[in-house]
């Protein structure tokens, strides 16, 4: 999931200083003055953009420009803040498109945050990688992972027990649950491998003498980790991929319980449309063209990530790593209405067994 040029972009606010302006700039509501300015806002989880101006949305939101003219205002940061922001806006809403990971995508959805648009080209994405009622659909694939510190650590840790070794002291860190995607995949993978939520959270408890802290944004983690700041911290596969390229100490990897196998889950980024965009039209253009044959073949290429259409087989050198990658490693399917169900409560557990 890049992030230095990750500043927040502000998006491009309407001012309505003169009555000019007001009649061609603060239209509400996505109304037809509003929808004709040719700009679209997406709000969106960190990864897809490249640290050099080399990622996917990089690439795709300047040929959307070049071919619409509609220029994309963007703003980033961990998924959970993403959707928050959203929410503190729905009586003035500023983003058109919402791109971020499950659960928090689920959430935006059941907040009322997301308006039905079933994109060209949705039809090509696997059922379990979409609403059924087509209000967000995934733009790129993706899968939970941790990264290490190659050239210190010269093979990766095999387990979440090796993790609890003292050597990792202050040398170990992933991104806060229920703010960041993959902190909170951290949380679903534990539960996962340790077969519920109780033996879960009695691990990372022992876990929270070694890390570091909380980090809002996973994005931040991998130039510590290059750096040797801290040799451990979680990710996922697309962003450390295309952070690897620049950043060559980075190594991915997946805790396996002791004796059992390194497992992860599909993470993807997922896009809808915000209900009451101010520039809906724009916003349909875009998530139609994230999911074009073209922009769909750039994501490995490009992205470092996976397809979303399950017609694009890829096969650039990136596609063939990225196989490699996650070759051998077992694959669950999360139960994702549990978890949005129960969400508060799995947060509430972590925050009380590691004091955060």
């Amino acid at each position: 999931m890049p992030r230095n040029p990750r500043t927040l972009a502000q998006p491009a606010l309407a001012v309505c200083g003169s009555l000019a302006l007001a009649a061609s700039l603060c239209a509400c509501g996505g109304s037809s003055a509003a929808s004709d300015e040719k700009t679209v806002t997406v709000y969106s989880a960190d990864g897809l953009k490249g640290e050099n101006g080399d990622g996917w949305y990089d690439r795709v939101f300047a040929d959307f420009e070049k071919k619409t003219g509609i220029k994309v205002e963007y703003v980033e940061g961990g998924s959970g803040e993403m959707v928050q922001r959203a929410v503190r806006e729905k009586s003035n809403t500023q983003a058109d498109v919402v791109v971020t990971l499950p659960p928090f995508i689920q959430q935006a959805d059941e907040k009322g945050l997301l308006q039905k648009y079933v994109p060209r080209g949705a039809d090509k994405v696997a059922a379990a990688d979409k609403a059924p009622d087509g209000t967000w659909t995934s733009v790129v694939n993706n899968y939970f992972g941790f990264i290490h510190n190659k050239k210190e650590l010269k093979e990766a840790p095999k387990t979440w027990e090796d993790l609890l070794d003292p050597s990792y002291k202050d040398k170990l860190q992933y991104s806060t649950p229920g703010v960041a995607g993959d902190g909170t995949a951290v949380v679903i993978k534990a539960m996962h491998d340790f077969g519920g939520k109780e033996p879960a959270m009695a691990y990372l408890k022992k876990l929270q003498a070694n890390n570091v802290g909380p980090s809002s944004s996973t994005s931040k983690l991998a130039p510590k980790v290059d750096k040797g700041e801290i040799l451990v911290a979680n990710g996922d596969v697309q962003m450390n991929f295309a952070q690897s390229k620049s950043m060559p100490n980075l190594g991915i990897w997946f805790p396996a319980r002791e004796g059992g196998k390194p497992t992860t889950f599909a993470l993807p980024y997922a896009a809808g449309l915000v209900t009451r965009a101010p520039h809906g039209e724009n916003g349909k253009k875009l998530l139609d063209f994230m999911l074009t044959e073209g922009a769909q073949r750039q994501v490995s290429e490009i992205g470092g990530g996976f397809p979303a259409r399950t017609d694009i087989e890829a096969t650039d050198a990136n596609a063939t790593e990225l196989a490699g990658v996650i070759k051998g490693v077992e694959i669950f399917e999360p139960d994702w209405q549990d978890i949005g169900a129960h969400f508060d409560d799995y947060i509430d557990a972590w925050k009380s067994a590691t004091g955060s």
